[in-house]
């Protein structure tokens, strides 16, 4: 079956996860989610990439009818709902710091901090179970939310 909004079904397992998050913003929305705890629609347009209203709300829909995120209603602001990851989308823990990690290794400007890739090598595991437990973007002495992108 093709994933909503797709022309060709595949069984390829990489064209399969590119439909889903191949495009820039899929992924950049994943790791706001993931380790910067952002939750809300505005919080991801001041996530400071400029991303474009439309392509937010865009985004989002893709992701939730893929079911990578899940959306609710903001208990303290019936306007506004709140984004989370699914376990289908924290099963993206272990490739987004594979990607922290190849970039950091090619890109010389890279952000991610010495300490961060430090941690990814040597506990890499740990730090996952970490992200799935939604520890890391609310722990200031990891200084992990900013420096890992």
């Amino acid at each position: 079956m093709a994933l909503p909004g797709k022309k060709h079904v595949t069984h390829c397992a990489i064209a399969y996860a590119l439909d889903i998050f191949g495009d820039r913003w899929s992924l950049l929305i994943v790791r706001d989610l993931l380790l910067r705890g952002n939750r809300t629609y505005g919080e991801f347009l001041e996530s400071g990439e400029g991303i474009a209203t439309n392509v937010l709300a865009d985004r989002l829909k893709g992701l939730e009818a893929s079911r990578i995120i899940v959306k609710a209603p903001d208990p303290d602001n019936g306007r506004r709902n709140l984004y989370k990851l699914t376990g289908k989308g924290l099963d993206l823990a272990p490739l987004v710091l594979e990607i922290i990690r190849w970039s950091a290794r090619h890109d010389p400007a890279s952000s991610a901090s010495k300490d961060t890739l430090a941690r990814i090598e040597s506990d890499r595991d740990g730090m996952i179970s970490e992200l799935r437990d939604g520890q890391l973007p609310d722990n200031p002495a990891t200084n992990m939310s900013r420096d890992l992108t």
